[in-house]
């Protein structure tokens, strides 16, 4: 049940990372004070704090099996290019870039984990 959860917060978590980086620039756009909550560092840097711990309890929880190995890659992906977005300065233009698919990768990756809990 634990792994059922973690995965669902994880899902929920990518998706947030993604109207995050996509809708709140063009919100922006339109209602300036939206434009603040788009561009706050920390909210970056909090989504990644939150998302990271939670791929590793949900890595932790998965059998020892050819789907944790996907898992574990497609995540470890996910999770390498959403800190390096938010924490790694040389990469700070590229992050909108590198946290839409960190998070597409981790969404994709407990999606995936999820698919084989069903089976």
């Amino acid at each position: 049940m634990i792994s059922f959860k973690a995965d669902a917060v994880a899902v929920s978590l990518s998706g947030l990372c993604l109207v995050h980086c996509l809708a709140l620039p063009v919100l922006g756009s339109i209602l300036p004070l939206t434009s603040a909550v788009a561009e706050a560092e920390w909210l970056h840097k909090a989504l990644v704090m939150l998302a990271v711990p939670v791929a590793l309890l949900a890595f932790a929880n998965t059998r020892r099996t050819l789907a944790r190995w996907i898992f574990g890659s497609v995540a470890t992906l996910g999770s390498t290019l959403l800190v390096a977005g938010a924490f790694v300065e040389p990469w700070h233009a590229s992050e909108p870039q590198l946290t839409v698919v960190g998070a597409c990768c981790l969404a994709g990756a407990h999606l995936y984990r999820w698919q084989q809990h069903q089976h």
